[in-house]
């Protein structure tokens, strides 16, 4: 890949990274901000905003904080990967791969702490309104942070795919197994089902005497995890879904002969290593296929077949053939008019024309002898005709051979 090519690649990660992960944490902070001041069981009433106003103004401090301690770090996580994503002549190694895999799942972590931070902090803010409030509001802002940082964790993996592939587009070994497709869906389910389930069971329960959930934040949760649900389930689906379809694709130009296509490999799970496996797969192909080219320009391309459908046996057959033995009248006459490109170049034409009629009859050249060719009809292949086809070469090399 050119030096430019990768420049953009990076830039259309970073660029598409930024508003992405910005977004999903702003939106879910609106949310879990949302639900406590205006429908959780503990959230103050139209009189008393005096919590809601302190809360917030804690709320824009922190998040103005989180978000530039979340951009440095993002940076700073990137910053090993550098030389990488700017140089076309570098390549990653196995340790450096692995980082790269591993990097929605460590920016997570980074997002998780500052999201932690944030528990403690509103947690330490309502303290005022008793343990069991600041408890609650805590527990809330976790689980929000919970389910933001999972939905960023599918769309990290997603966005840094393009990255993924370039760096293990040369490499032999298979990406590790990080998230399986078991956890990824286990993750998904949580997200859409378990969290907005927990978050209206917690709310059922009176907790000092703070009042019980009501329909509307009953509902607000349902259509929450409805929503945020159905957006997991579609990124799990997808991330099995697309790589599995690349495969079967790739499949199909297999089964018609085209032995060159290649899956790209980005995800770090069994699929991942389904697309890794099918590659050396067809790797192997190729190289069986070169092999058996040139194994048939040795013994013609019937013997080859022969041997690759039934093996090697030890032993003997008995068979009647047919042998034509070819050979150039006066060809040390020959090599001493013309210079050696010129006999090469007669002889390389001799024998392309050798093997072509004689190929064409059923038979194959046993063996070139410097500028004889020897020719075998009935074997391996049997042929009923063999004699017939012999001498059907021999005319037809008799006529074709004159003007050389």
């Amino acid at each position: 890949m050119t030096a430019p090519r990768r420049r953009v690649m990076t830039g259309r990660f970073l660029l598409a990274m930024g508003p992405a992960m910005t977004g999903s944490h702003l939106s879910g902070a609106a949310v879990v901000f949302s639900y406590l001041a205006y429908l959780a069981p503990q959230a103050p009433g139209p009189g008393d905003p005096t919590g809601t106003v302190l809360n917030g103004i804690v709320l824009a401090g922190y998040l103005a904080f989180a978000l530039l301690v979340g951009l440095v770090g993002s940076i700073l996580l990137l910053r090993p990967l550098r030389p990488w994503l700017l140089r076309p002549q570098e390549d990653l190694g196995t340790r450096d791969r692995r980082r790269l895999l591993r990097l929605p799942a460590v920016l997570v972590r980074l997002y998780g702490v500052l999201w932690l931070i944030g528990v403690l902090l509103f947690t330490g803010v309502n303290l005022n309104d008793g343990y069991a409030v600041a408890g609650s509001i805590g527990l809330t802002v976790g689980l929000g942070g919970l389910t933001t940082c999972a939905l960023c964790y599918l769309l990290t993996e997603r966005l840094a795919r393009p990255l993924v592939t370039e760096a293990f587009e040369s490499a032999s070994e298979p990406p590790t197994l990080l998230l399986g497709v078991r956890r990824r869906v286990l993750l998904s389910w949580a997200l859409g089902t378990g969290v907005p389930l927990l978050g209206i069971v917690a709310g059922l329960i009176d907790i000092g005497g703070e009042g019980r959930i009501d329909e509307r934040a009953v509902l607000f949760l349902a259509g929450l995890g409805l929503v945020v649900g159905l957006g997991g389930m579609l990124f799990a689906a997808r991330s099995v879904s697309d790589p599995l379809e690349s495969v079967t694709g790739a499949l199909r130009e297999v089964a018609a002969g085209r032995l060159e296509v290649r899956v790209p490999v980005y995800d770090a799970s069994e699929v991942g290593q389904l697309q890794s496996g099918f590659n050396r797969m067809v790797e192997g192909l190729q190289e069986r296929e070169r092999l058996r080219d040139l194994f048939g320009r040795q013994v013609g391309p019937d013997v080859a077949r022969l041997a690759l459908e039934q093996g090697v046996r030890l032993g003997g057959e008995r068979r009647d053939v047919a042998v034509l033995f070819v050979d150039v009248v006066g060809s040390t006459g020959l090599a001493e008019q013309l210079g050696p490109e010129q006999v090469v170049g007669r002889l390389n034409a001799f024998f392309g024309t050798v093997v072509e009629v004689v190929t064409a009859e059923g038979g194959f050249v046993n063996k070139f002898q410097g500028d004889a060719a020897l020719c075998i009809f009935g074997a391996p292949a049997e042929l009923p005709d063999a004699r017939d086809r012999a001498l059907r070469a021999a005319r037809t090399l008799s006529v074709r051979l004159v003007p050389l």
